[in-house]
């Protein structure tokens, strides 16, 4: 499970005593669009006794070219200490496909309010969460999916094939007790190579555990290669 976080803005550092805020707090580390609800929502909070201006959008996957189907409100919001909010991220268009998820990035860019002060540091941060749209009416579950990746070795690279229409994302996966920390996630309908780690054997026993839908993790599934 990542969630990849840049610094933006950094400002007023001094060389001791410099002072952090906590920060906002997302509630979630991906959020799934059912495609049969008119909107998705997602939960805020702030910690800090300091205010936060909030702002959010949602983009495309590198390499695709069209824009994201989809509007967030309130896009830019100042959300106060010790308070609490809510994302709604509407559809709005778009040629997605009715047989399969599709994959966007839902991004939130955090910037405290705070005095200029010897001894702080002020920074914005951007985070970029899964957004997964999935449409009404798909077959199975993502655990069903799971247990029906198939593996196999394909020179020095692990290669899964999934046949079904969800994203898997991955936790772990071992070969021989060994883990594939090269394995992340597959789209569906589709195959992905991940390295393996020098000297590992031809074959043997393989487990994987994946990502569920609220973060958490799933139960080891066991196969042979």
């Amino acid at each position: 499970m990542k969630v990849w976080r840049s610094t933006i803005v950094a400002a007023l550092l001094l060389a001791c005593g410099a002072q952090v805020q906590a920060g906002v707090i997302i509630g979630g580390t991906r959020l799934i669009y059912d495609g049969g609800k008119k909107e998705a929502s997602l939960g805020l909070s702030n910690p800090d006794k300091v205010p936060y201006l909030i702002q959010s959008w949602v983009d495309s996957p590198k390499g695709v070219a069209s824009k994201a189907p989809f509007i967030i409100t309130p896009p830019l919001f100042r959300l106060d200490g010790e308070q609490n909010n809510i994302l709604r991220v509407v559809r709005v268009g778009g040629d997605l496909p009715n047989d399969k998820e599709s994959l966007f990035w839902l991004n939130i860019k955090t910037i405290p309010s705070a005095e200029k002060k010897a001894n702080t540091l002020q920074i914005a941060v951007k985070t970029s969460i899964k957004l997964i749209y999935r449409p009404r009416g798909l077959p199975g579950s993502m655990n069903e999916a799971a247990e029906a990746l198939t593996w196999q070795r394909s020179g020095n690279a692990l290669q899964v094939t999934n046949s079904s229409p969800y994203y898997i994302a991955f936790y772990k996966v071992k070969l021989n007790g060994r883990e594939v920390k090269s394995a992340t996630m597959v789209a569906p309908q589709s195959s992905r190579r991940f390295e393996l780690p020098a000297g590992s054997a031809t074959g043997g026993a393989l487990s994987w555990e994946i990502i569920n839908d609220y973060g958490g993790t799933s139960a080891p599934f066991i196969g042979n290669i």
